[in-house]
């Protein structure tokens, strides 16, 4: 440890020589409009930026003659050679309409800034300008790419997942914010709304389908969304915007957010941005299904579950946030940056046994960044406190429990209600540190790092097997990485990468990563192999859930026969990928790709294991607090089998003209498993069938859209085909009747009651249509409207939420220099 944080303090204190030349200018189209967003790239350093609201732009580059290439969509590219002297060079630079579709300028495939095509993983990005014309929440941008499947589990809960295996609790997609992880610690989940970026101040959205943790590391298993926020020096001014709207059952949906930025000298620079949003979620109270007893014990109706509605449930929905960031540039090229955020969100989110009422959830960060030519370092610390969010669920049942008993209402509905375990508190804190180099040596790119993160989970007892409010669980890891790639010759470029990982619990892990790339006059082609890991999360491996039935496996079980229950590891996932980005023709741009994983070890969801006498070297009574109820009945998770899954994503964009352009998307996927290898019997029904992977995922799903951009009006009108498909999850069912299958011991019914929540039916089946457009009134004033499921189809894309019905709100956005 403390050879790691002097090795980060002698990286921050390394300041390498500045650069003293660099170029500035201009982009603009051939009637004088600035081209915002526009890629400027130097093909011979292979270094780049994009062009701010004004059109301008700024690359330290060393003296000498570099071969530039300026694009924009729509537009043909610009390529000449320029030579770099001492001081400020400055080239402005117009573009002619009609031929290009351009090129897209991303950081995350590689860690560097290089075009999508030369990018050796999959990546999809949503700019800045795409993001600003969007009057609702540019999650909904995601929904719109290829290969993801996106989810709208109510108004405050959009959510995705890449290449199979969703469940109402998916910690396998990685979310990152400018370099820092926007994970909760405890459970691994992205923080997705309890993030503390607004959208005003959202440069890029880039999302890599399949593994790519070489770099990011542990859970960038199926994919990442790494958002990167905008450089006030770049983006200057003082934006105001606000929003109003309403969902298809007349409930409203406020917001208003402010961001300030300031190029106070040529060494400073400061932002600060805040949002505040109110809304109230769809009409929709989810079924809890109870065994109900009366004051003598003795069963209901017949013994049957009754359905009863969630106890007290309240749909309001609120967030409030804020972003302060300073920047210092002692020296050109370098540049120190510090920034803390902070948000504090209310709203319904769905899990696997039930929804959980968000109460007054706070995040908050601190992160100090250092940025050379060729160095990179940060740290920052993260807390997580929430005192009063709950399980919707088991409260219902421990409401109505204290009223069988005979309580009054007053009686059962306080403290009694949360009795059982429902409440869950959070006081849990991360500390994450990284160093990182980069450099060109002839032909061959270097990035190279380390990462180290300790996490301080506490729950105060309430999910965790901690105790208090000063018994943390810690846990650290440290890893390296290596990522190379050599330019061959002849349009040629191999990729060789490598990271290690150590773990206090699950322990070391290699994760290498290949590939090869072929640029061709109008794209490139690639082959790559590479690994990935999901990571058991703190509570996989020390939750404490409904009084300990549910136990984190970091130690193992012994049960009663004296048979072993393994400690929980990775999971491992080897894919294989081949994909191909560029232009068809002039007009016509496509990205296609083909991949196939093996996922072995697979982190199975919450299951009973029989009952046991020890977790690890400890007796259950010992451990388990409702022992003399459950008797070391428990329920865990584990790791088990194997499951190959397979599939191909493809887009193709036209454009008609520079101003109107057609995009289309489609994703399959599918999967196999060896039906006679007795370890992927997860359920232990001595069968092996899709019910024990529980893949969740549609096979074929595609999207359309017409896209507009004016001088002053543009839009767009898109449409979204998901094919239907069975769900499970936990105690979460949604699936057409399978007669003749049973899912935790019951048969699987359509439009019926099972264990403890209703099946519905099944997922997707459904093709919507979402439409913006707005109005450029004046350089200071946009009007813009969106509306989210335009025709109110009927439909459910999410268990444990309400069927997503039409959201329309309508923008208007003030930008003051």
């Amino acid at each position: 440890m403390k050879f790691l944080i002097t090795s980060i303090f002698i990286f921050l204190g390394f300041i390498v020589k500045a650069q003293d030349s660099y170029l500035t200018g201009k982009v603009t189209d051939n009637e004088g409009a600035a081209l915002s967003g526009a890629t400027v790239y130097v093909l011979d350093g292979k270094t780049g930026t994009t062009t701010d609201l004004d059109g301008n732009y700024r690359l330290d580059l060393e003296q000498g003659t570099y071969t530039l290439e300026v694009s924009y969509v729509g537009y043909e590219v610009n390529s000449q050679q320029i030579t770099i002297s001492a001081g400020e060079n400055v080239l402005n630079v117009t573009l002619n309409p009609g031929v290009s579709l351009g090129e897209v300028l991303i950081v995350s495939g590689s860690k560097k800034a290089e075009k999508i095509t030369e990018s050796p993983s999959t990546v999809v990005a949503i700019s800045a300008k795409q993001i600003e014309d969007y009057a609702g929440n540019p999650a909904e941008l995601i929904s719109r790419q290829k290969g993801i499947d996106y989810f709208r589990a109510g108004i405050a809960t959009p959510a995705f997942n890449i290449r199979g295996f969703n469940s109402n609790f998916n910690s396998k997609n990685l979310q990152v914010v400018d370099d820092r992880l926007s994970t909760l610690i405890a459970t691994g989940l992205p923080m997705g709304p309890l993030t503390t970026t607004i959208k005003e101040d959202t440069e890029q959205i880039e999302v890599i389908l399949g593994p790519n943790a070489t770099l990011y590391g542990p859970n960038a298993h199926n994919g990442l969304i790494n958002t990167i926020t905008k450089d006030p020096r770049k983006y200057e001014g003082t934006t105001i915007a606000a929003n109003a709207g309403v969902n298809s059952d007349g409930n409203g949906y406020y917001s208003g957010r402010l961001r300030f930025a300031k190029k106070l000298s040529d060494k400073w620079a400061v932002k600060a941005t805040g949002e505040y949003t109110k809304a109230t979620e769809y009409k929709y109270a989810d079924s809890v299904y109870i065994d109900r007893k009366d004051a003598n014990g003795n069963p209901g109706v017949d013994g049957v579950k009754e359905a009863y509605e969630e106890f007290e449930l309240d749909n309001d929905v609120r967030f409030l946030k804020t972003e302060l960031s300073a920047y210092f540039s002692p020296k050109k090229g370098t540049d120190i940056i510090a920034t803390y955020g902070h948000s504090n969100s209310t709203y319904l989110a769905p899990t696997n046994v039930g929804r959980n009422q968000i109460v007054d959830w706070r995040i908050s960060f601190m992160q100090l960044r250092y940025k050379t030519k060729n160095f990179f370092a940060q740290a920052y610390y993260t807390t997580s406190k929430t005192d009063d969010t709950y399980a919707i669920d088991e409260r219902t049942k421990q409401y109505y429990r204290g009223i069988d008993a005979g309580l009054s209402h007053e009686e059962a509905s306080g403290d009694f209600s949360y009795a059982s375990g429902a409440k869950f508190i959070d006081d849990s804190r991360r500390w994450n540190a990284e160093a990182q180099y980069y450099n060109t040596f002839g032909k061959l790119d270097l990035v190279a790092g380390v990462q180290w993160q300790l996490d301080k989970a506490n729950s105060q007892g309430t999910y965790l097997l901690d105790e208090d409010e000063d018994d943390f669980i810690n846990l650290s890891q440290i890893g390296g990485y290596a990522h190379l790639t050599y330019d061959l010759g002849g349009g040629f470029e191999i990729l060789g990468a490598a990271r290690i990982d150590n773990h206090e619990i699950y322990g070391t892990n290699f994760i290498p990563k290949f590939g090869i790339m072929k640029e061709v006059n109008s794209g490139a082609f690639r082959l790559t192999y590479g690994q990935g890991i999901a990571a058991p999360t703190i509570l996989n491996l020390y939750g404490n859930l409904f009084s300990g039935l549910i136990l984190g496996n970091s130690d193992g079980f012994t049960l009663t026969d004296g048979s072993k229950v393994e400690s929980q590891n990775v999971e491992k996932v080897n894919s294989f990928e081949v994909g191909y980005r560029g232009n068809l023709s002039k007009k016509l741009y496509t990205d296609i790709n083909a991949y196939y994983n093996i996922n072995k070890d697979f982190l199975s969801p919450v299951t009973v294991v029989g009952v046991a006498t020890q977790r690890g070297d400890t007796p259950m009574s010992e451990v388990q607090d409702g022992y003399a109820f459950y008797n070391g009945l428990v329920a865990t998770y584990i790791n088990f089998g194997e499951v190959h899954t397979y599939g191909a994503d493809l887009s193709f964009t036209y454009n008609f003209s520079p101003k109107v352009s057609m995009n289309f998307n489609y994703s399959y996927f599918d999967y196999s498993f060896d039906e006679d290898d007795e370890n992927n019997d997860f359920n232990n029904d001595g069968e092996v069938n899709f019910l024990d992977f529980l893949v969740n995922a549609p096979k074929n799903k595609f999207g359309l859209g017409l896209n507009y951009n004016g001088g002053k009006f543009f839009g767009s009108v898109f449409s979204r085909w998901v094919e239907e498909y069975n769900y499970f999850s936990s105690f979460q069912i949604a699936s057409e009747t399978l007669p003749g299958y049973s899912y935790r011991g019951l048969p699987i019914i359509e439009n019926a009651p099972s264990g403890d929540s209703y099946n519905y039916g099944p997922l997707g089946g459904f093709l919507t249509f979402d439409l913006n457009f707005g109005y450029h009134v004046s350089d200071t004033l946009t009007l813009s409207f969106a509306a989210v499921n335009l025709f109110n189809t009927e439909m459910r894309e999410f268990t444990a939420a309400p069927p997503t019905g039409g959201l329309y709100t309508i923008q208007a956005t003030i930008q003051l220099d």
